[in-house]
């Protein structure tokens, strides 16, 4: 092993989707524990500490304090739901300066239980913010972005509703298999068309749940992980971008896949068609068939015809995608789906998934996601895994 790579050692998501009884500290130190104690590691171990926005406060010191943590590095990136991918790439960076050995990254939120807005309501902006001047008269939601994606890509490539719901019909499809699954039940592409119009042309079903929980990792260095008595589970590529609006010349069919994927790849010296199994995060079923595209699995405009048919689901495509059931239909804590995104692709590299979902001999893996949202603040970050 090179003493500079980065393992990831521990894994774990929380199994509640709805934590009324629950602090967000209780949920990260539940997290922390879970992920720890998966690894074969206690607090004690901990000399690296990394989070995003989520923590109590927004300042990683707070929970560190709450853990009585022993630290030799910090880090609170904040790239919304991106941020967990980011952190890894984090991690690894500071475990091969010699800044950390053992890293601990947690997320956990409550917006099920507080009743948070979700993605069809405006949301109230900063007046810091230097968009809000602009934006907030218009009282944009997520929800209608994602439409005018969704609408533009069928505009430009024939793109239709029906092979977008085929991406809820995958997640459905790995859901069933999850008991932890938000949405465990299997729906049909015609159920995804009946389910009412949010922003026309997303359904209710082309929209990813609201739940409470979390997850954390454990990224350790190479000698640690020798040590441990678990899979190794090495970090081969990473790639992150901040991908503007270009001045408003925005184009809302292209993503950051584009640059850090690409990053990813190269730095893995491996390309789409080496990959065994993709968390790809699904906050609505148009962001993945654009991510699909972007990141190389299939030519740009292609992505609908790529995903229909069943081409994501294990055992039957040819592209094993999100086999816990993803943010459609398992778990989105907190708005932030990417330390789920690892968590799976961890599960899958260590033969750890469901039976009826696990990719044979699962030895090549990527977890990748968007932060925040498409055309204004969106950010994107890639990681490529291997089965050592």
């Amino acid at each position: 092993m090179n003493e500079t790579q980065a393992y990831i050692c521990g894994a774990y998501e929380h199994p509640t989707r709805h934590a009324p009884d629950k602090s967000v500290a209780q949920l990260h130190a539940e997290c922390a524990k879970g992920a720890l104690a998966d690894a074969g590691l206690t607090l004690a171990d901990v000399d690296g500490y990394f989070c995003a926005g989520d923590v109590p406060g927004g300042t990683p010191l707070l929970m560190a304090d709450y853990l009585n943590l022993r630290l030799r590095w910090l880090d609170s990136t904040e790239l919304g739901g991106c941020s967990y991918i980011s952190l890894v790439s984090h991690a690894t960076a500071a475990i091969a300066a010699g800044k950390c050995s053992v890293a601990l990254i947690t997320m956990a939120g409550r917006p099920r239980s507080t009743g948070q807005s979700v993605g069809i309501k405006p949301r109230a902006l900063s007046p810091d913010r230097p968009e809000a001047v602009w934006d907030s008269p218009s009282q944009w939601t997520i929800a209608t972005i994602y439409g005018m994606a969704a609408q533009r890509h069928m505009h430009e490539f024939g793109t239709t509703a029906e092979q977008m719901a085929w991406v809820k019909v995958a997640a459905s499809t790995h859901a069933q298999h999850n008991p932890q699954a938000f949405l465990p039940k299997l729906v049909t592409v015609e159920d995804v068309l009946g389910s009412g119009v949010i922003a026309d042309p997303l359904h209710k079903m082309d929209c990813c749940v609201v739940t409470d929980g979390g997850g954390a990792l454990v990224v350790t260095s190479a000698a640690v992980a020798r040590s441990l008595k678990r899979p190794l589970v090495k970090v081969l590529g990473t790639g992150e971008t901040v991908h503007t609006n270009q001045g408003g010349m925005v184009d809302l069919t292209v993503t950051g896949a584009t640059k850090a994927g690409t990053e990813a790849f190269a730095q893995a010296g491996l390309g789409p068609k080496d990959i065994q199994y993709a968390s790809i995060y699904d906050n609505f079923t148009i962001m993945v068939i654009l991510q699909l595209e972007d990141l190389g699995f299939c030519k740009k405009g292609q992505g609908g015809a790529f995903v229909a048919d069943g081409n994501l689901i294990s055992g039957k495509g040819q592209l094993p995608w999100n086999t816990d059931g993803g943010g459609l239909c398992n778990n989105h804590p907190q708005n932030r789906g990417g330390v789920t995104k690892v968590i799976e692709a961890v599960r899958q590299l260590r033969g750890e998934a469901h039976p009826k979902v696990q990719v044979p001999d699962c030895s090549i893996a990527m977890a990748s996601g968007p932060g925040l949202v498409l055309g204004g603040g969106h950010a994107y970050s890639a990681l490529i895994l291997e089965r050592e």
